[in-house]
């Protein structure tokens, strides 16, 4: 009765709008990526074990003062000029990330007694990559237009031939993806999984410090680097789970809003719920620690072996050997398609600019009684369509992509 009572206080927290909770997708994300590929739960099981046996061994990289530095590169995908983040709300997030996992941010006041000797500085630090993996001078921030309104946590947007943008690789970048996100505020990627999957993703409403009213404060992003870094949920994400850290207490599940006073839950007395944990779903002015078993948890994916060992050898950081800036992409003159001239003497003009998942497409061309007249290959962005041939009067063009998504436009030929 009381797993039934929990699953549809989560089932109605989960229908209502993104200020109701965190609401990170980072747990189902990683369920449905062990079912597509079952190694890859068995390579999970691997990492975490190999993370327990380094936190109680002394060959580990957690002396006083050794400070680990990754490298960020941050792919923002818009498809409305709003959406353009600038680089004041980007660096908005490393801040958060670097006061957070430093223990720097101001509210680090606000643990309460009980909890304070947990609190752990992480002395992990993170910058914006200023060399690309060739080498060139990289400002660390990708902008790149997409026809895509809208994404779910499916990975598409992390690859350039679904309109979104490819991966930097992940054993020498944390890639983060800034979209148009849908019911989620983000998710992150399985340790150990795909290299081309590797990284966080996060909403605009959820990136940087911004005025959503719940997460205007960077720690969505924090709670997700978190998972990056090998971290659970601290309730184990089921009633009274483990999240394998052994100064976190146990939970009976996520709190939500900002709670105050001792909760206490699954025995966890006297102390109760750690509910101003990062890994936890309350509010971002609600949040701020991580404790010593965590600062040890994600320091030991960068130990010999280790899952990020990588990223201590990254070259993101060093001096560029060319620098060359990148060209910004342009963006595309129409958010829809366009035709022109209408009417139209000798050639019709189609501007399908904005969404290359035209090309190769077949455009239809029928007249006024219904007859096909003419069919068309898309081969280029601005396809140019020969009406020498055709008679004066009305036409109809209809063409349709993967996505469901149909061209109907009517003409006139002169």
């Amino acid at each position: 009765m009381k797993a039934v009572l929990i699953f549809t206080l989560m089932a109605v927290a989960l229908s209502g709008p993104l200020a109701a909770q965190r609401n990170c997708a980072s747990f189902s994300y990683q369920q449905e990526a062990f079912k597509k590929d079952p190694s890859l739960a068995a390579k999970a099981g691997s990492i975490e074990t190999f993370a327990r046996q380094q936190i109680n061994t002394s060959n580990r990289l957690d002396g006083a003062g050794t400070i680990i530095k990754i490298p960020v590169v941050v792919h923002i995908l818009y498809h409305l000029p709003s959406e353009k983040i600038t680089d004041a709300q980007v660096q908005s997030q490393l801040t958060a990330l670097n006061k957070c996992f430093r223990r720097q941010n101001a509210d680090s006041n606000n643990t309460p007694a009980r909890f304070k000797a947990l609190a752990a500085d992480c002395e992990i630090e993170f910058q914006l990559a200023i060399s690309d993996p060739k080498k060139k001078y990289t400002s660390g921030i990708i902008r790149k237009y997409t026809p895509i309104l809208r994404w779910e946590s499916d990975d598409k947007m992390k690859f350039a031939a679904a309109m979104g943008d490819d991966a930097w690789d992940p054993k020498s970048y944390l890639n983060i993806w800034v979209c148009n996100l849908e019911q989620v505020a983000g998710y992150s990627s399985v340790m150990g999984g795909p290299e081309n999957l590797d990284g966080i993703v996060l909403g605009f409403q959820a990136f940087g410090t911004n005025n959503s009213s719940e997460y205007n404060m960077g720690k969505t992003g924090v709670h997700e680097v978190g998972h990056w870094l090998g971290l659970k949920h601290l309730w184990g994400d089921t009633d009274c789970g483990d999240d394998g850290i052994a100064d976190t207490p146990k939970q009976a599940w996520y709190n939500i809003d900002c709670p105050s006073g001792i909760r206490i839950t699954c025995g966890n007395g006297p102390n109760g719920d750690m509910y101003m944990n990062y890994m936890d779903f309350t509010s971002d002015a609600c949040m701020n620690l991580f404790t010593q078993g965590q600062k040890a948890r994600m320091r030991s994916s960068f130990d010999p072996g280790g899952a990020r060992n990588s990223i201590l050898s990254s070259k993101g950081l060093n001096t560029p050997l060319i620098f060359e800036s990148p060209l910004p992409e342009a963006d595309p003159k129409w958010l829809e398609p366009r035709m022109y001239p209408n009417p139209a003497i000798n050639e019709l003009t189609l501007d399908l600019s904005y969404d290359p998942r035209w090309m190769g497409k077949t455009i239809f061309i029928s007249n006024l009684q219904g007859q096909s007249v003419m069919n068309v290959v898309i081969t280029s962005k601005i396809q140019k369509i020969d009406l020498t041939k055709f008679k004066p009067g009305m036409y109809f063009l209809a063409a349709k992509k993967d996505d469901g998504e149909s061209l109907k436009q009517k003409f006139i030929k002169l």
